[in-house]
């Protein structure tokens, strides 16, 4: 960083040996505390918790039964189809009939400041009614001119439908929104439910028609340290990734209806406490300084209701919770790593 007194320091630790001991040293900063703490173990993973040498690689499905997670819509219209609120005012007087094509839409930066962005949206417009909006149609043509000077086979393709835009995963239902980019100063990262209005764009990753147990298990601190060992980064901020963060994940093993109904409840109460400020983005509420005690307690009594659908007793550190979901995770794919044998072929 260039600025004055604000260095940003970023390290990867790389170690090998062609020798091995049975006792490695762990040593482990507990949250908040400057102090580490030794801890002695049989192995140290990549991700310097206790462990196996597991590298988690990607998946395009999820190694548990649950939702598939995708990215947003991909617009690839050089801007085109974007406005934010005086440039639709000013679009809309010129061009009255465009106003019903117009949906709000969400970028990860728009979604956690509630901010106001606009799209149009031309999905369902039939040729008759675009010919008789010539500002709409200046748009569309930009975007078919963007898109054949593409140096990608795809996108050149795509400029035959210029009016939509070019990766379409909105199914008009509720979704569940994941930032793919998030500020690491965070405990949780902002997620949440969005309705079939709004249009997410590939800054972030959806569920369609997720359930309140999704958005609990997702927004739990598990999660959240799951989150933090496995996803890349972007300078120091998380970037997560569904095909590794999310498609490796190890959900509870077979949580019982009361378990679900426990998860489901508090991950209502962290919505509830969220709805008490109606006049605070999602990074007001979830600064680390300026979090209401209301939403905290919410989130530690869906931390607790996670946990205990985990396991019976409760996680009494992050090392203790991140060994428990390695083993976790080395059992749900036990048998996805086994190579069959081929049969000897008759002679």
């Amino acid at each position: 960083n260039d600025a004055r007194g604000n260095a940003a320091v970023h390290c990867v630790l790389i170690g090998f040996a062609n020798y091995d001991i049975q006792e490695k040293k762990l040593f482990l900063s507990p949250e908040g505390q400057a102090d580490s703490e030794l801890q002695l173990v049989k192995n140290i993973s990549p991700y310097l918790t206790s462990g196996s040498d597991i590298v988690f690689t990607s998946r395009s499905k999820p190694i548990c039964n649950v939702k598939q997670m995708v990215l947003g819509s991909q617009p690839t219209d050089d801007g085109n189809f974007m406005f934010n609120e005086d440039e639709k005012r000013e679009f809309v007087n010129n061009e009255p009939n465009s106003e019903k094509y117009f949906r709000k839409v969400v970028g990860s930066v728009e979604f956690i400041n509630n901010l106001n962005r606009y799209c149009l949206w031309l999905v369902n417009a039939s040729p008759s009614e675009l010919n008789t909006m010539p500002l709409v149609l200046e748009r569309i043509q930009n975007v078919k001119n963007f898109r054949s000077k593409s140096s990608k086979a795809a996108t050149r393709k795509d400029a035959n439908r210029p009016k939509e835009f070019q990766m379409i995963r909105h199914n008009e239902s509720n979704y569940l929104l994941m930032p793919r980019v998030s500020s690491e100063n965070r405990k949780y990262v902002p997620i949440g439910f969005l309705s079939p209005e709004v249009i997410s764009t590939d800054a972030n990753y959806i569920i369609p028609n997720a359930s309140l147990y999704d958005f609990g298990i997702l927004i739990s601190e598990t999660h959240m340290l799951w989150l933090r060992l496995t996803a890349g980064k972007l300078k120091s901020d998380f970037r997560y990734s569904a095909r590794i963060v999310y498609n490796n994940y190890p959900w509870p093993e077979n949580p019982s209806e009361k378990q679900i109904e426990a998860i489901e409840k508090a991950a209502q109460k962290v919505l509830d406490a969220r709805i008490e400020f109606p006049n605070s983005s999602l990074a007001d509420l979830y600064n680390p300084l300026t979090m209401p005690q209301a939403l905290i307690k919410a989130h530690n009594e869906l931390d607790k209701a996670v946990d205990l659908a985990y396991r019976s007793q409760p996680f009494t550190s992050s090392a203790n919770r991140m060994a428990f979901l390695f083993e976790l995770y080395e059992k749900y794919t036990a048998g996805l790593f086994v190579v069959e044998k081929k049969r000897a072929g008759k002679k």
